[in-house]
């Protein structure tokens, strides 16, 4: 989704950075992106989950080791595709991705080499494909974990699991800011958010300098 809000800026083009939103399986990063879609400028675009695409769209979701590597291996072509659209888009300041291709690794049913070495890339390379990572944790079942999401199958002992995971794959990106739970979501979301806006470039924050604490009034 590219957005329509006038920010201000007159600029025909832009050097697209890339930013991650992630975390495991119920951390929000669903209600976190709608809140940016409400605001989100000309020049941002928010991109959608490939995962979402590929089960939305009838992939087999089976527990076997063929159908999980499948899996795994579309879910980072749709992503890199993604990626590669957004970043051909010249007035595009920032694509927001939900999750980032070393997401993947997280899932992956073997090592990491092995990961690299079926996809043809390096942890380096995928690392330096993005300005900054910006990871929600995911929240245990007390504390508001549920299965609102129809595609989401995990239990909260596993959730959990997926989000350290997710955590150690995407460790050594230098710009990686952890979110952890709080027990009003907003305040989770707004930090986010906090983040999100600092990607920005100059010319397009206009709009977010309208509210008191320099973040979108919603």
């Amino acid at each position: 989704m590219i957005g329509t809000q006038d920010c201000g800026c007159t600029r025909p083009s832009h050097s697209t950075r890339l930013v991650v939103l992630t975390g495991g399986p119920g951390a929000g990063k669903t209600a976190v992106l709608e809140l940016v879609r409400r605001t989100i400028c000309q020049h941002v675009a928010v991109l959608p989950e490939a995962a979402s695409i590929i089960f939305g769209g009838g992939f087999p979701r089976r527990d076997t080791l063929p159908a999980r590597r499948a899996a795994q291996r579309a879910i980072v072509r749709v992503q890199q595709e993604l990626e590669r659209w957004v970043t051909q888009e010249e007035p595009v300041a920032m694509g927001l991705c939900d999750r980032g291709t070393l997401d993947g690794l997280a899932y992956w049913p073997g090592s990491a080499e092995d990961f690299f070495s079926e996809l043809g890339t390096t942890r380096e390379k995928e690392l330096a494909r993005y300005a900054a990572v910006i990871h929600l944790r995911t929240p245990p079942a007390d504390a508001g974990y549920n299965h609102h999401n129809p595609l989401r199958i995990e239990s909260p002992e596993e959730a959990a699991a997926i989000d350290a995971r997710i955590e150690q794959v995407w460790s050594a990106h230098p710009r990686r800011f952890v979110i952890p739970n709080t027990q009003d979501f907003m305040e989770k979301a707004r930090h986010a958010l906090m983040h999100i806006r600092a990607e920005l470039p100059e010319c397009c924050l206009g709009r977010f300098r309208s509210s008191t604490d320099g973040l979108p009034s919603f």
